[in-house]
């Protein structure tokens, strides 16, 4: 069985960590899955926060939507 490459896990939570400022346990507690849709949603949030109605070409940093 294969874990969850930890590099991707420090990327979660240090995205989830700059936008909504949660701390380390709490963040390092979750499942990945819920971390995960919180990178979704903090993803979701900045993009309808930029959107101008302009066609824009991919945001390089919005890494949690690439997958």
């Amino acid at each position: 069985m294969t874990g969850y490459p930890i590099d991707k896990i420090y990327e979660e939570a240090s995205f989830i960590a700059y936008y909504f400022h949660w701390p380390h346990e709490q963040i390092m507690s979750m499942e990945h899955r819920e971390r995960r849709r919180w990178c979704e949603e903090i993803s979701k949030i900045n993009r309808n926060l930029n959107d101008d109605g302009k066609e824009k070409p991919n945001n390089p940093f919005d890494v949690f939507n690439k997958r």
